[in-house]
């Protein structure tokens, strides 16, 4: 009996994360740094977020989103501690 080939969610990410990183090599020298990091945002939340999307685009979306908003909360937290001193 054969099977079929069925990739996972988290493979399909790295294959996304892989085409990516081929991708941010293509950039021009001083963008290729942001395309590396969008790879690392993508990989981030393997395990979590992985588990409730069924398309591995949408996972890695979804990872660097999170690690987006989480950045834009500590500027504007920084932000409001400098407007309080």
């Amino acid at each position: 009996m054969t099977g079929r080939s069925f990739v996972s969610v988290r493979q399909g990410v790295k294959s996304i994360a892989d085409h990516w990183t081929r991708s941010a090599r293509a950039l021009k020298k001083e963008d290729q740094h942001y395309g590396e990091k969008l790879v690392e945002l993508a990989k981030k939340h393997s395990s979590e977020a992985f588990v409730a999307c069924d398309d591995p685009l949408e996972a890695a979306i979804f990872s660097v989103l999170v690690e987006m908003l989480k950045h834009q909360d500590q500027i504007e937290s920084h932000a409001r501690e400098d407007v309080d001193r």
